[in-house]
């Protein structure tokens, strides 16, 4: 016989002649999946609709099934009930042994599940001929709730279904019809609804609410029942209620509207030039993670400027009048009324950069209370990658200045090592802020504000961990004990444990009876137990380690105080290329000239031994400068006001003496 022949004809073979054959590519089969198929077989009178393809095996007379292995496994699994004979024949295909892995792949990969319309519409021809659930779940090896899931679609308007046919609507979407069988209310509300609040939650809301409250946060959002009203909407009202001002009995209208609005103050943004407008139900949760730029304050002109320089001097002179008690009685009108004046011409307002238009956009939703909300200048990730593509950065998002290069270390410092020694320099900060109430409260205000007014991306631009997630410092470092800073945050917590209440539910009271000195220093405690700048393997935390710097330039920390490199914490855990390096810059190349011939451990105390008392540290305990200082102009003890996140010029007076100034 040849193969062609073999292709088309068949015979009959027992069904104890028959083996799973090796050269099958699927060797795993479902229990249940096997047990619907022997489902399908029994209701069809133990017959198989498809033929079994088979090959010659290896002892006469038996065979490897090429092409078939659930089908024979099901057979199997009803010869072993005694619902068949184990010699049951079984109606077979031969092919050659040489294409058994090409036929089984081809089969195992090119089959397509049924259409869900095309199962309800076969299912609905048995249910309509009179069978049962029951009987159509066994006759096609499902399960009843499949059956009567698509049964249901029954329920769905015939345009819905050919939309679902032609893939314009998800089968989520389709299925969310089923709650209602009104089919033009059904066309209804898909045509109502916009593209992007077409979820299910949504249909089903329409379709379900035959009235909506007056005080629904929607009808707040388009202006009230009377706009709906005046649209065309139906409003059922109680007469004994005079609070509530009635029912919307048209949904479908109320989401209308809804989208009417957001679209409209989508368009003017659009007109206003943003590279994309959205419109959402909700605020998307990727977009928290995404970057974001900021408007301007729009500058002066001359005219604006001369205008307010003139009514200041008039103002001026008003209030010396005024002092003076020889004013007249207008004199306070009109300096209210240049005061007001004033202040509007210094309100120029805001406004975008073109370039930032160009690369962001904005989202238009309806707030939790039923508001408009525009949330502007997101950056889709893509963006930011075709901008680091070109190799560009414009940005107008603010900056933190960038640290000073360092030297490119010649060796690498072990993942344990960077997160040690991140640890002494976060201890450090942390003991120092906890001795400066003022910029402990400067430092946590501007972590607050950060989340009130920017709460997307905030907790990228502070160090602090203003919920008091506090880090336990103690498992980054091998030998807690003989770190500075975390010895004097616990002498701190002790104490401070005398004086708190032991009883949390008197801590309110506690706090509201004590000056404001001994509240700034546990605010300052506080503070200081949040600092996180530690850099651990998975997560460099780079933005929080900038401000980290910044803190510490703040505090004017002198990293030397409170960390020596020793062989024990520093010296013993490097390479000699990195001892080598260190006596370098600590003492110059020839100190490190016979470091290569020596034992690691005597490389690692000589270093110690040379290093100590010069001021040497890892690059990672050093404070990396991230503003420019005054110096020139004589002022080295304050930051640029420009580079700082809080104003330190005008450091409110405290009547604390119990800390003396932290050494420098």
């Amino acid at each position: 016989m040849t193969d062609t022949q073999a292709a088309t004809e068949t015979f009959f073979v027992p069904l104890n002649k028959l083996d799973a054959d090796p050269k099958n590519v699927r060797k795993t089969y479902g229990k249940e999946g096997i047990a619907e198929m022997a489902a399908t077989i029994r209701a069809d009178g133990y017959r198989i609709l498809q033929n079994i393809v088979v090959r010659k095996g290896e002892k006469r007379g038996r065979f490897f099934v090429t092409a078939g292995g659930r089908r024979l496994a099901a057979l199997n699994l009803l010869a072993e009930a005694g619902e068949i004979a184990k010699d049951y024949p079984i109606e077979c295909k031969e092919r050659s042994g040489s294409d058994a892995t090409e036929i089984s792949l081809i089969e195992n990969t090119s089959r397509e599940a049924m259409h869900p319309v095309d199962e309800y519409e076969a299912f609905r021809v048995l249910a309509d001929g009179g069978k049962a659930v029951e009987d159509i779940a066994a006759r096609f090896g499902t399960t009843e709730t499949m059956v009567r899931k698509r049964l249901a679609l029954a329920r769905v308007s015939p345009v819905l279904l050919n939309l679902y046919r032609n893939e314009e609507m998800s089968f989520q979407q389709l299925s969310a019809f089923t709650v209602s069988d009104d089919h033009a209310k059904q066309v209804e509300v898909w045509n109502s609804l916009p593209s992007w609040n077409r979820d299910g939650r949504s249909i089903k809301s329409a379709l379900q609410s035959e009235a909506m409250k007056a005080n629904d946060k929607r009808i707040r959002f388009i202006g009230g029942i009377d706009v709906y009203e005046t649209a065309g909407g139906a409003v059922k009202r109680d007469l004994f209620d005079e609070q509530n001002s009635g029912y919307a009995l048209d949904v479908a209208l109320v989401e209308r509207l809804v989208v009417e609005k957001l679209e409209a103050e989508a368009e003017k943004l659009r007109a206003d030039g943003w590279k994309w407008v959205e419109c959402v139900y909700e605020f998307p949760q990727e977009a928290h993670y995404m970057s974001r730029v900021y408007p301007k304050d729009v500058p002066m002109t001359d005219e604006q400027q001369a205008e307010l320089d003139r009514l200041e001097g008039e103002y001026a002179e008003l209030a010396e009048l005024i002092e003076a008690g020889v004013a007249d009685d207008e004199a306070e009108i009109r300096a209210d009324a240049i005061r007001a004046k004033m202040a509007e011409l210094a309100d120029t307002g805001e406004v975008y950069d073109p370039d930032d238009l160009a690369k962001a956009g904005c989202y238009v939703l309806m707030d939790y209370h039923g508001r408009l909300s525009v949330e502007r200048g997101l950056i889709h990730p893509d963006e930011e990658q075709d901008e680091s593509a070109d190799g560009t950065d414009e940005s107008s998002e603010p900056v933190p200045p960038r640290s000073e290069p360092q030297p490119e270390p010649s060796f690498s410092l072990s993942a344990a090592l960077v997160q040690e020694l991140t640890a002494q320099k976060t201890a450090a900060i942390r003991a120092e802020l906890a001795h400066n109430p003022e910029v402990a409260l400067a430092a946590v205000i501007h972590a607050m504000l950060a989340s009130l007014f920017h709460p997307y991306g905030s907790t990228d631009e502070t160090c602090l961990e203003v919920k008091l997630t506090s880090e336990k410092l103690e498992t980054s470092i091998k030998n807690p004990a003989t770190c500075k800073g975390i010895v004097t945050m616990d002498d701190l917590r002790e104490n401070y444990g005398h004086t708190i209440p032991g009883n949390p539910h008197d801590l309110w009271e506690w706090c509201l009876e004590q000056p404001s000195a001994t509240l700034l220093d546990l605010l300052a405690y506080a503070a200081a137990k949040s600092v996180n700048a530690l850099q651990l393997g998975h997560y460099e935390r780079r933005k929080q380690r900038v401000h980290a710097d910044r803190l510490a330039q703040a505090l004017k920390i002198d990293m030397t105080q409170w960390f020596e490199p020793t062989a024990e914490n520093y010296f013993g855990r490097v390479s000699k290329s990195g001892i080598e390096q260190a006596l370098t810059e600590a003492k110059g190349a020839d100190f490190a000239a016979g470091v290569s011939g020596m034992k690691k451990a005597e490389a690692a105390a000589y270093a110690q031994r040379q290093i100590a008392g010069t001021g040497w540290l890892p690059a990672l305990l050093k404070i990396a400068p991230t503003a420019d200082r005054a110096t020139e102009q004589g002022v080295e003890d304050q930051l640029d006001r420009d580079d700082c996140p809080f104003d330190l010029d005008d450091q409110p007076e405290t009547e604390n003496d119990q800390f003396p100034e932290a050494a420098k």
